[in-house]
């Protein structure tokens, strides 16, 4: 049962020194998920939030976000045109913590809803942008992952053969997986800062302007295309322009080939799905994506798209893999903050697990 908003506010009391609540309210969707939330109202008129995990892999998400926020301090988030949240405290409760974070206004927004332009699409590319020109040192002197170009590479073969070693893998994916993989020129990019796992639901909005980038677990040095294959599922000319000033303001020339691995990355959520599922051994999610599977082929073989290489042929648009996402049993919980959002990107640490367990 979910804890009560009242019970949120007294592990608050407890979590940061001198918080004084005069007022609370639950901040989880539907009463369930992932997190146990509240919203808190301070004399002193701030506002912040507490959220307790209620399974091991939202406390291992916690704990993640939580090393990242620590490693964003004063000077890198002052690089940053938005804001970040900030850790206030924590009490330990039920085997877990509870954290307290300060909380951040705005709104989520809708891939669908962008409109194009230098308005909310450019504000959206400069905000990517703006993540992956930050200094790299600061992520390795935290502990968290630094990989290079093969390092990625390397992963994402490991992704395609885990998958394939299922036997659910249909031969036709196998092979354009390969194909782009074996692609050497689609490899050649300089490693940035990238937050990992993001999504549309990862920004707040105020207006035309990006207030807030939330969830931050996946922090890493890696391949920025991984930031960007969600965008491809907006209105192409919105996505252009998101594109474009995240292009205008990177000024990188050397990697021309960050769309194609982008658009990979799209159809290997499918793949991540399928493994996800293997590795907590639940057959709806396994069915789930098998179906998606062949839908994949079938939407490959009748739409035509960008290759991924000169061998694959065309693929599939991301809007579609983004919507067979949406559609999977997967948690409808609320996320990051209590704001209701779809199932969780499953990240290449989750991936490598899977293949492990196999």
């Amino acid at each position: 049962m979910a804890r009560s908003h009242l019970t949120l506010a007294a592990l608050a009391t407890s979590a940061v020194p001198g918080l004084e609540v005069s007022g609370a309210r639950s901040f989880t969707a539907g009463g369930s998920g992932d997190f146990d939330s509240a919203l808190l109202s301070g004399r002193d008129g701030s506002t912040s939030i507490i959220r307790v995990p209620t399974s091991q892999t939202a406390e291992s998400e916690q704990s993640a976000d939580l090393v990242a926020l620590r490693a964003l301090t004063t000077g890198i988030r002052s690089r940053l045109p938005f804001d970040v949240p900030m850790f206030l405290g924590q009490t330990p409760v039920g085997g877990t913590r509870a954290i307290v974070y300060n909380f951040l206004p705005g709104i989520h927004i809708d891939v669908d809803d962008v409109p194009p332009g230098d308005g909310l699409a450019g504000a959206i590319g400069h905000a990517i942008a703006a993540i992956h020109t930050l200094p790299t040192a600061f992520v390795g002197e935290a502990g968290l992952p630094v990989l290079s170009a093969a390092e990625c590479h390397t992963s994402t073969t490991s992704l395609i053969e885990s998958a394939a070693s299922t036997g659910l893998l249909p031969s036709a994916l196998r092979d354009r997986w390969r194909d782009a993989s074996a692609d050497t020129g689609l490899w050649q990019f300089q490693p940035t800062v990238i937050n990992g796992a993001m999504t549309a639901d990862s920004f707040l909005v105020e207006g035309e302007s990006i207030s807030a980038v939330l969830g931050w677990s996946a922090l890493r040095v890696g391949d920025p295309a991984r930031d960007l294959h969600w965008l491809l599922a907006m209105n192409p000319d919105a996505a252009e322009s998101a594109l474009g000033a995240y292009g205008a303001r990177r000024q990188v020339t050397t990697d021309r080939q960050f769309t194609q691995r982008a658009m990979l990355y799209a159809e290997l959520e499918v793949a991540r799905w399928l493994l996800h599922g293997r590795e907590v051994r639940n057959q709806a999610i396994v069915d789930d994506a098998v179906e998606m599977l062949d839908g994949l082929v079938d939407r490959v073989h009748t739409q035509a798209a960008n290759p991924l290489s000169t061998a694959t042929g065309p693929i599939m648009a991301v809007s579609d893999v983004e919507a067979m996402l949406d559609n999977t049993p997967g948690d409808r919980s609320a996320d990051d903050y209590g704001h209701a959002g779809g199932m969780k990107p499953v990240t290449d640490d989750q991936s490598e697990r899977s293949s492990s367990s196999e």
